[in-house]
């Protein structure tokens, strides 16, 4: 008992004689901080000797990273917004942007230069349709589409060198029998234009055919020299090779005709057509065609596609566009303008079309239609209107994977 009592007086006296342990705050180790980077004239020195002198491996921040050639802070992290680019090129200065310049070109450049060219390939104006406008004077005229003398150029190009569409062997204006007159050419000419109506070139060609070849046999009564004028003897003398003229029309009966030209659309509602239009022929326009687009349609069977198209191809005369269904479908997949029927077309199109080109725009997109812009399955990859953003209809998918397959 005597010695813990001992014990503890003891330590009572140590505890007394002991200075006092004061406990530190976050105020004190900030003051005593501070009072390290007090200026003392030459003990600041070797109060910095000490204090570098650290223990190998130290973690201490302010001598790892001051000494350290290392980016910026904001590189250590993960890149938290799409500012990180700003803030690192402000941060590094002009240490940083020579080094990236010498390696290659700044991004930031790129950047704008193909901000610059995706916005250059496809502006809005690159498929304005066809616009009228109005002058101060009440004027009205019709501004074409933009880039249509670019997209023509290119589709008549692409045409001429691969001219393999039936238009351009089997089209209505060259199903005519070379060794005919020139009066029986037009009226061949004419009855291949009325068989053509919702019939393919290719059946078209074969129909032409057998009459060219067999309207005279078998329910074609031959001509008497009598009724022949004596001003059409010569002109006649060469047409015993063909069997298509305007007399064995009228001479053959109609059952006979139905039977050559069945394998066309409508033969029936034909038939009577060609029928009733030779009688009109031989009537009222001394065995000839009328020389007018407006006395063609009043044919029967006879409409304005057929009308201008005869006119350009049997007289050489351009009155109009003839506007087929491929015409039509084609030049509002362009964007060139909306309209709901190819008479509607070949108005908005005449509005504007330059005259010197409606002979040709017919054969041009027909071809096309045949044989690279289909109705069904068009084959965006073979037209060279394909990635230069001027066809309003361009199917992209198909476009990159012919391109890649040419490229390999």
């Amino acid at each position: 008992m005597r010695t813990s009592r001992v014990s503890k007086d003891t330590a009572k006296i140590v505890q007394v004689l002991s200075p006092p342990t004061r406990r530190q705050t976050r105020s004190s180790v900030a003051s005593n901080a501070l009072r390290s980077f007090a200026y003392s004239g030459s003990s600041s020195a070797k109060i910095a000797d000490s204090t570098v002198k650290q223990a190998p491996g130290s973690d201490d921040d302010c001598s790892s990273l001051s000494s350290a050639n290392t980016d910026d802070i904001e590189d250590l992290l993960a890149p938290p917004t799409k500012r990180r680019r700003r803030e690192i090129d402000a941060s590094e200065g002009p240490r940083a942007t020579s080094k990236r310049s010498s390696t290659r070109s700044p991004s930031k450049v790129i950047v704008k230069d193909e901000k610059t060219e995706s916005t250059s390939k496809a502006p809005k104006a690159r498929r304005m349709p066809a616009r009228k406008t109005t002058a101060e004077d009440g004027t009205v005229t019709v501004q074409p589409p933009s880039n249509w003398e670019t997209m023509y150029a290119i589709v008549k190009e692409m045409r001429e060198q691969n001219p393999t569409a039936p238009v351009d062997t089997m089209g209505c204006a060259e199903l005519y029998w070379r060794g005919s007159s020139p009066r029986d050419r037009r009226f061949q000419t004419l009855i291949a234009l009325m068989l053509s109506s919702q019939t393919k070139d290719t059946v078209t060609a074969v129909a032409m055919q057998r009459l060219h070849t067999e309207l005279g046999e078998g329910g074609a009564a031959p001509v008497a020299s009598t009724v022949v004028k004596k001003e059409d003897e010569e002109e006649r003398k060469p047409l015993r090779d063909s069997t298509l003229n305007l007399e064995n029309i009228l001479a053959v009966s109609p059952e006979r005709l139905n039977e050559l030209i069945g394998a066309v659309g409508f033969h029936n509602n034909k038939t009577k057509y060609i029928k009733a239009a030779a009688v009109i022929l031989r009537d009222q326009y001394n065995s000839d065609i009328p020389s007018s687009a407006e006395e063609l349609m009043k044919l029967p069977g006879v409409g304005p596609k057929m009308a201008y198209l005869c006119m350009s191809a049997a007289w050489g005369k351009h009155e109009g566009i003839g506007v087929d269904v491929h015409v039509h479908r084609i030049t509002n997949l362009w964007g060139w303008h909306k309209t709901k029927n190819p008479e509607e077309t070949r108005m908005a199109l005449e509005s504007w079309l330059p005259k010197d080109k409606w002979h040709e725009i017919n054969k041009l997109l027909v071809g096309l239609g045949q044989t690279v812009c289909l109705p069904v399955g068009r084959k965006c990859g073979e037209c060279q209107l394909a990635g230069k953003g001027l066809c309003k209809s361009e199917i992209k998918g198909l476009v990159s994977k012919v391109k890649v397959e040419s490229s390999s």
